[in-house]
């Protein structure tokens, strides 16, 4: 019979953080997920989060775009074929590749993100309500610590 081995206090605190980190992260995004509906967006938070990295550099693949939101690629082109039938993006043919496509936002996905991001900054000042500047620093760098420290080339 094995020998059971009493948890650590660090361990027992390191259990419960990843807990909370998870539920506070889905709680978050049901949150945003919510404030978009009752704003009649007509897009979902994860519709959202392409956009808003379209916005931040045009332009790029599906696969880049799959990177850069942590998604896995096929959840990617399902939600960019979303887009395009709003007609948020399009799909232009890579003139280095004529197999890949670069994505672009339309005039009305940019008009779409302007409509958007005061719901998303509302959203974000409800959640970190309560906390300094200081402490959202902290935290910040916290879990830029934890995300750097499960980076597959560290």
């Amino acid at each position: 019979m094995a020998e059971l081995v009493a948890k650590t206090k660090t361990e027992k605190q390191s259990e419960l953080s990843g807990f909370i980190l998870e539920r506070t992260a889905k709680r978050m995004k049901q949150f945003f997920q919510q404030q978009l509906a009752a704003a009649d967006a007509g897009i979902t938070i994860d519709q959202w989060v392409i956009l808003q990295v379209l916005d931040r550099q045009e332009g790029l693949s599906q696969l880049e775009i799959a990177r850069a939101t942590f998604k896995d690629p096929p959840t990617v082109t399902r939600i960019i074929d979303l887009l395009c039938q709003k007609e948020l993006t399009r799909r232009i043919t890579d003139p280095d590749d004529r197999r890949r496509f670069k994505i672009q936002l339309t005039e009305d996905g940019r008009e779409k993100i302007e409509a958007i991001l005061p719901i998303i900054q509302a959203a974000r000042r409800q959640a970190w309500h309560g906390l300094v500047d200081e402490e959202i620093g902290q935290l910040t760098g916290i879990l830029n610590t934890v995300f750097e420290n499960l980076n597959p080339g560290s």
